[in-house]
């Protein structure tokens, strides 16, 4: 099998269809005369993109109206105007990975009409397939859903899910030993964490909410609600800002003081989305994060979404205990005085220290 094809092997589930769409709505009142007068021209627009390539934009004007000036938005942000119809070119470099919903409202005869379409921009970098040693194995504790792992002064930190049996908990993770545990009150099920500024955030996974923990003791300092209703998976930081993941393929980035949202990133490789990213960390500028169910991290450019690596760790799930609790892949933590990895999954019975060659 070609690389390229073992990399979509390991990452791609279904492939949601791109498309192009157009719709009119009308901003005078005249809204049925005016509805099928202008729509933007798809002959010109292709389904997806690539962030070198730019998008030439212009209307179709059904009959013939003296256009005065067509106002051009990408996601709601105006980009520019043109005087009467002519081309508008839009250089999609630098932008956003996604779907980009062109809207362009048209000014004619004293009225404005609007209309609407979408194109996908893609990622233009081929992902490299990463390889690995096995430096160490260390023993885990089997009864840990892992959801979120992370070293911190030496320290591995480890959040636990599923409803009546979550935790957070310090862990001696030469010996698996767990010497420092709180639980989650029962309705809740534990997801992702990650320390910045001697705190420790951790989500849950439906019930909308997040804790925040003094990093020496554990001892619980807040509650928060997430800034929108959306499933918590995984989180990490960069230093300064929060990374949380909801399942899709959205990593949302947070303020961690008011926990709202500042900006998000959608996780993209050649011609797709990559949706579940899961458990996440912060190593050397890059996001790794777990791509569920697949036994594989994705090495993820923060200021693009562009996955640039993979890194496939399926063997390492044969290496474990094969019990009819065992579950996927989950847990990524980065020790940088070794400069090596640590990963384990859900009710895994071990954990494997890795470098990455």
């Amino acid at each position: 099998m070609k690389k390229r094809n073992l990399l979509v092997f390991i990452l791609l589930g279904a492939m949601s269809a791109s498309f192009l769409a157009t719709t009119t709505f009308s901003c005078s009142g005249k809204k049925d005369e005016n509805k099928d007068l202008f729509t933007i021209d798809t002959a010109n627009l292709k389904q997806q993109y690539e962030p070198q390539e730019s998008l030439t934009l212009s209307v179709l004007n059904t009959n013939n109206e003296t256009i005065e000036s067509v106002d051009y938005f990408v996601n709601d942000k105006k980009i520019g105007s043109a005087k009467g119809n002519e081309k508008f070119t839009y250089a999609l470099e630098g932008k956003k990975l996604g779907y980009q919903n062109i809207k362009a409202v048209v000014h004619f005869a004293g009225e404005t009409s609007e209309t609407q379409a979408r194109v996908e921009l893609v990622s233009n970098v081929e992902p490299k397939l990463l390889e690995y040693t096995i430096v160490n194995t260390y023993p885990h504790d089997m009864t840990a859903y892992t959801q979120g792992l992370e070293f911190y002064r030496d320290t591995l930190i480890e959040g636990t899910g599923r409803y009546g049996v979550s935790t957070l908990r310090k862990t001696d993770y030469k010996t698996g030993k767990v010497y420092n545990q709180v639980a989650l009150d029962g309705k809740y099920f534990g997801e992702g964490i990650t320390v910045l500024n001697n705190k420790i955030y951790q989500l849950t996974w439906k019930e909308n909410t997040g804790f925040v923990y003094n990093a020496d003791n554990l001892k619980k300092e807040k509650d928060f609600n997430y800034f929108k209703n959306v499933e918590g998976w995984g989180l990490t930081n960069d230093g300064k800002n929060l990374y949380q993941s909801d399942g899709s393929e959205k990593l949302w980035i947070l303020d961690p003081a008011s926990l709202q949202e500042v900006d998000y990133i959608n996780v993209y490789t050649r011609s797709t989305k990559i949706k579940g990213v899961n458990e996440l960390e912060w190593i050397d500028g890059k996001i790794y994060g777990n791509i569920y169910q697949k036994d594989a991290i994705a090495i993820i450019d923060p200021k693009t979404g562009a996955v640039e690596a993979i890194l496939s760790l399926a063997e390492l799930k044969t290496k474990v205990t094969q019990h009819p609790e065992l579950d996927v892949l989950n847990g990524i933590a980065y020790n940088p005085k070794t400069k090596t990895i640590f990963v384990t999954g859900k009710n895994w019975d071990k954990m494997f220290e890795l470098k990455i060659k």
